[in-house]
């Protein structure tokens, strides 16, 4: 399993440690059952629903778990005109051979999506690495400067933690998100399924504990700012 976040440096870029919470604590809460007003919060509060518009770019966060669901939403998104440029990232997990970022970028590319348009980070190992060193990437490709607007494409449990995570390293993008998961059951009734419900309030526990050491920041602002993409 991918650490969350860890306290390697990229670039110049100071990256907080992480403490040990407790692993067996943690796991016991992510077993529980949750209450009723958790399941209000997080279908409305973690489960944020942005409405969809062309973007500069699409932020592919790596995955070992439902690679297919993903790649099929990039490649729909690059169909229907939702983004001009991609980058993909994540690093080589425990056991593999290949990069999560090869895996998934040869995916796309094998859908439609052109090799040209995608740029590679293959080095993360957890959701704060995805950010930190995509940074750099994009700015020497393409130019922070010329990203006014992205999508976030991940996992349904992650939900908001993505561009909470990128708002805390570039606040001035507009992020939209896009989850996928291979689950049956409907979004909104994640906790009739026990894994699942499992995998959400493990997230959901985490997202204080991660704004409080400074890991990620709030998202969605308040007051959306006045932003242009480069399609208009």
């Amino acid at each position: 399993m991918k650490r969350d976040f860890a306290g390697r440096a990229a670039r110049g870029i100071v990256v907080a440690h992480f403490a040990d919470i407790g692993r067996t604590a943690v796991a016991d809460q992510r077993a529980r059952l949750p209450t009723e007003d958790e399941i209000a919060a997080i279908n409305a509060r973690h489960l944020v629903d942005t409405p969809l518009q062309p973007a500069d770019l699409l932020f592919v966060f790596g995955t070992r778990q439902d690679v297919d669901e993903r790649v099929e939403e990039a490649a729909r998104l690059w169909r229907d005109g939702y983004f001009r440029w991609a980058i993909v990232s994540g690093g080589v997990t425990p056991g593999a051979k290949l990069s999560e970022c090869e895996i998934m970028t040869e995916a796309m590319i094998a859908r439609g999506v052109p090799a040209g348009i995608i740029l590679r980070e293959d080095r993360a190992m957890n959701t704060g690495e995805n950010v930190i060193f995509s940074l750099p990437i994009i700015d020497v490709a393409i130019g922070l400067k010329n990203i006014r607007r992205l999508i976030c494409l991940g996992n349904t449990w992650t939900a908001r933690r993505y561009p909470m995570t990128l708002h805390r390293h570039w606040p001035d993008v507009e992020k939209m998100l896009v989850m996928v998961d291979g689950f049956k059951t409907p979004r909104s009734l994640w906790h009739t399924d026990p894994e699942f419900s499992r995998r959400m309030i493990g997230e959901w526990d985490n997202i204080e504990p991660y704004k409080a050491r400074g890991f990620i920041a709030e998202w969605p602002e308040s007051e959306p700012r006045d932003r242009q993409s480069v399609f208009e």
